[in-house]
């Protein structure tokens, strides 16, 4: 058993508080509660693996806090084992019909919550096991599409409700059917690792999501990075994988692997106003979390159709003409109808 988990325990007796330390130590990190009011806060700063909850406390009580916790989406899986100086068949019922995971009673018996408390900390990695190799592309170790399609409207609608800015990068391999057809699958199974491995190295912020979306495509998520940001990351990754030098005999473009990248931002508010249009050319469809991705796939499109090994921007809200920007390292990024300036930088 590994000893970095966090733990925390709820009980208005100091003594029984003391008496889990001494117990739980070991597991790693261990925090304490007095109140269910404590216990919550606590909770949503710092979400941990095991929550020991004692029923019985003033003001609100294990039960309530047990439901308060299941109904907050960050904490719904965290296994709570419920304390309690009874021993009375209602109150495990009504436990574990709230969700709890098990029952300890007072006083504690060091056996007895040291293999309960390893059992269900046991099981959650099990569970956190089978959750992450759901979200995960299992090639590349990125996100998959199913993790980025669940993160995009979450995003989305809050940078509605804040006024930031949300850019999306859409990434395609540079005539990557050839690739696969004069080198062989296996050669292209670690074509898309090296540059999986390039996207992971550049995107580096913990709120940012790279994704493989599909086959040679991948898609990553800035929340909080305006056009500038975007542009520059961009750049970064075009530059990071003509650095790899993959060779790619079979290409129309390059010598070797190069990419493709459609940017796509959306600054503040003021691209969000609901107006007349109501299909996703229109600037109604702009309050629908599929305006960002269209726009990042059609600038995608863009830099196919003018040269591929480049990256082109989009953005949401209407703007000048297209400008070509200058190129660094040869490889250019333009820019596509519509780009507002820039708000801030990417941080």
């Amino acid at each position: 058993m590994t000893d970095n988990f966090d733990i925390l325990v709820v009980d208005d007796d100091p003594t029984v508080i003391v008496v889990l330390a001494r117990m739980l130590e070991g597991f790693g990190r261990l925090r304490f509660a007095t109140s269910g009011t404590d216990a919550l806060r606590m909770a949503a700063e710092a979400v941990p693996d095991l929550v020991l909850l004692d029923i019985h406390m003033p003001g609100m009580d294990g039960f309530e806090v047990c439901i308060a916790a299941k109904a907050t989406p960050a904490l719904a899986d965290v296994p709570i084992i419920f304390i309690t100086s009874h021993e009375e068949d209602d109150e495990e019922v009504r436990g574990l019909t709230l969700g709890g995971a098990d029952f300890i009673c007072k006083p504690p018996r060091a056996p007895q919550v040291v293999a309960r408390v390893r059992m269900h900390l046991r099981m959650k990695q099990m569970a956190d096991a089978l959750r992450n190799a759901a979200y995960l592309d299992a090639l590349t170790g990125l996100a998959n599409r199913r993790q980025f399609e669940e993160t995009q409207p979450r995003e989305w609608a809050r940078a509605q409700r804040s006024g930031a800015a949300l850019s999306m990068l859409m990434i395609d391999i540079d005539a990557f059917k050839h690739y696969n057809d004069h080198y062989g699958h296996p050669e292209g199974d670690r074509c898309l690792q090296a540059v999986a491995r390039a996207i992971r190295q550049a995107v580096h912020r913990p709120a940012d999501l790279a994704a493989r979306y599909g086959g040679e495509e991948f898609v990553v998520l800035l929340p909080e990075t305006d056009a500038t940001g975007a542009r520059f990351l961009a750049q970064q990754l075009l530059q990071g994988v003509e650095a790899l030098q993959i060779p790619h005999a079979a290409s129309p473009v390059a010598p070797h692997v190069t990419l493709s990248i459609g940017v796509a931002s959306c600054e503040g508010r003021a691209a969000l106003r609901p107006c007349a249009a109501a299909d996703l050319t229109g600037a109604r469809a702009l309050l629908r979390p599929e305006a960002l991705l269209a726009t990042a796939d059609q600038a995608l499109y863009d830099a196919k159709t003018s040269g591929r090994r480049r990256a082109c921007f989009r953005s949401l809200w209407p703007g000048p003409e297209a400008i070509e920007t200058p190129a660094l390292h040869g490889v250019p990024v333009a820019r596509a109808p519509g780009f507002p300036p820039a708000a801030f930088a990417r941080a």
